[in-house]
């Protein structure tokens, strides 16, 4: 009876607590507060709305979601419309951020070199002008004629130090342009006397000021028959660029970057301006910063070119620079010297990184390797997250069909190059693709080989997947034919762009000339003076044909496209070698070859290819 009598009791509490539950349940709040990455359930309990009220309406709306599922800010802000409430977001710290928040005491600052970048619009002379400045050539290493990198130079100029930030000129480049002038002091805007204002000038200035960076004007081919310097005044003039002679307050300088004529005056106008914006930092902290560039290097892993903004970086110091964090091994300045300090404005590429950070990400040293460690961490599971929020596989083919039908209204893409500044360049130029009919949309841009990672966001969000000068390997091709996910492979922004035109306007030929064979990877070297360098390889996926194409692959990376020489197992020639099988091999000119590459036989046939072109 005491046992049945106990069991009643427990009961009633029972009810009694269920009641007051819902009680409290039933009385929404009118207003509160939330925090970025809110869940239903987290939403539930502060509004106090019965949580499956909330996944209810929302698939009323249209959503899928789970008690466990991160709400964005739309939809927060959806949820609290129907339920009348008043909701604001809480400004979080982020203790994850780069960006250099420690106010310095005017006493501890130092003068700095002034940081210029050097803008205007195709062939209108930037190149020649640093070249003459800086005495070196930066054109040859250009591909398809655009130059495709970032450079940052610094330079005395009568006895002071001045940085150049140089960004390329081609429309393709717009963002790297906008980038360039958010991390300068001084914008030198170069203009064509025979040429005038041209579109991407007026960019540029837009640029300039929106960063409200203040703007000298450089006349460039003063000298040519054909100059017409009046004409440039007025139509900056009109653009509302007026120059000092006129009663504005901005300098103009009359050059030729050919000869050098009027250089000089360009450059001390820099000094004097730097003079009046009083330029300070303090060399006696930890070293903060942009990414200027950075890159997946055969010989040398990720390397970035850094330009120090605040404090002094140190050989051996922990950084986080993006998503990517290292214990710095080597300096080397522009000049490519080593050095174990570098100073507030100076330029200089880093060796060491885990992985390759994005051109234009800030940078920060901290005082521990771990610290460093956790941050990157920490910050590339956020970008992870924010990648899938924002953005389930289909082929390549599969995606034309639908754009065809009409049943496709955006493409997603991820691009992948062996230069950051190239990735965003393409980016760029994809986007700009986009029509009423179709939207083109990159969920990611990046530098560094094609990773499982990769796979798995083209995966989630139906994206194609385009390679510039990178090369996956035979397990990523494995893991994207499983999935259907189509890899496409270019050294060309153009060639790209117009495959995805042709997609765009359902115009695809099913067949390419193309088709990748298969794949070994080098196991030893072996020299021999009147053949050269022999690689003993494994084949690891396909076939590896005698006389076919190869394309030598190092850390992902393409370090040389051209013909097989020799194929041999054991002592005798062969036609082909399979997947699983030895074999001996030569690389027609070429000798360069190191353990760990990775042979790619190619060759040309009629045959429907749903993960490769070139």
């Amino acid at each position: 009876m005491a046992n049945k009598n106990q069991h009643n009791k427990k009961n009633n509490n029972n009810k009694n607590y269920k009641g007051n539950n819902s009680k409290k349940t039933s009385t929404i709040v009118s207003e509160c507060s939330y925090s970025e990455g809110i869940t239903v359930k987290e939403l539930a309990e502060k509004t106090n709305i019965n949580a499956t009220d909330i996944v209810k309406f929302l698939f009323m709306m249209g959503k899928m979601i789970t008690l466990n599922s991160t709400l964005d800010d739309d939809t927060v802000e959806l949820i609290a419309m129907q339920y009348n409430i008043t909701i604001t977001k809480e400004e979080t710290v982020d203790s994850n951020s780069l960006e250099d928040e420690v106010v310095d005491n005017p006493e501890d600052l130092q003068p700095r070199a002034p940081i210029v970048t050097i803008m205007g619009h195709v062939d209108h002379g930037k190149t020649t002008l640093l070249d003459f400045i800086r005495k070196t050539n930066v054109t040859a290493s250009e591909f398809g004629g655009i130059t495709q990198h970032i450079g940052a130079y610094q330079t005395d100029v009568n006895g002071q130090k001045v940085t150049f930030l140089d960004t390329p000129g081609h429309e393709a480049f717009t963002a790297m342009r906008a980038r360039g002038a958010k991390m300068t002091d001084i914008v030198v805007i170069i203009v064509a006397a025979d040429d005038g204002v041209m579109p991407q000038t007026k960019e540029a200035i837009d640029h300039a000021r929106a960063a409200e960076v203040p703007i000298i004007i450089a006349i460039n081919k003063i000298d040519k028959h054909n100059a017409n310097i009046d004409k440039v005044y007025n139509d900056l003039a009109d653009y509302g660029i007026i120059p000092e002679e006129w009663g504005g307050q901005t300098m103009f300088a009359k050059i030729s970057a050919k000869s050098g004529l009027g250089v000089q005056n360009l450059l001390e106008m820099i000094l004097v301006l730097a003079e009046v914006l009083e330029l300070k930092a303090n060399p006696n902290k930890l070293a903060t910063g942009t990414v200027v560039e950075a890159k997946l290097d055969k010989g040398r892993g990720p390397v970035a070119t850094l330009l120090l903004q605040n404090g002094c970086l140190h050989t051996g110091d922990s950084l986080v620079a993006g998503c990517s964090y290292c214990r710095v091994r080597k300096i080397i300045d522009d000049k490519g010297r080593e050095v174990k300090v570098a100073y507030p404005s100076q330029p200089v590429e880093i060796i060491g990184l885990n992985s390759v950070p994005e051109a234009g990400d800030h940078f920060k040293v901290f005082e521990s390797e771990k610290r460093a460690r956790e941050v990157a961490n920490n910050r590339a599971e956020e970008k992870i997250l924010q990648e899938r929020r924002n953005s389930n596989g289909m082929s390549f083919d599969d995606i034309a069909y639908q754009i065809q039908e009409g049943n496709l209204k955006e493409i997603n893409l991820i691009i992948k190059s062996d230069v950051s500044g190239s990735a965003e360049a393409v980016k760029s130029s994809m986007e700009k693709l986009s029509n009423d009919e179709v939207k083109i949309s990159v969920i990611r841009a990046t530098a560094g080989a094609i990773s499982e990672s990769d796979i798995m966001l083209a995966s989630a969000s139906n994206a194609i997947i385009y390679g510039f000068n990178v090369r996956p390997d035979a397990k990523i091709k494995k893991l994207a034919e499983e999935n259907k996910i189509s890899i496409r492979l270019h050294n060309i922004i153009y060639k790209a762009l117009e495959e995805v035109e042709a997609m765009m306007k359902g115009m695809l030929a099913p067949v390419y000339q193309e088709v990748v064979l298969g794949q070994a990877t080098v196991r030893q070297i072996f020299k021999v003076s009147k053949i050269g360098t022999i690689a003993g390889c494994m084949v690891d996926d396909g076939v590896i044909k005698n006389g076919c194409g190869i394309r030598l692959i190092r850390d992902g990376v393409v370090v040389y496209t051209g013909k097989l020489g020799s194929l041999q197992r054991f002592k005798d020639n062969v036609k082909e070698v399979k997947a699983g099988y030895e074999c001996g091999l030569t690389i027609e000119k070429f000798n360069d070859i190191k353990e760990g590459d990775i042979i790619e036989g190619y060759e040309d046939q009629q045959v429907k290819d749903e993960t490769n072109a070139s």
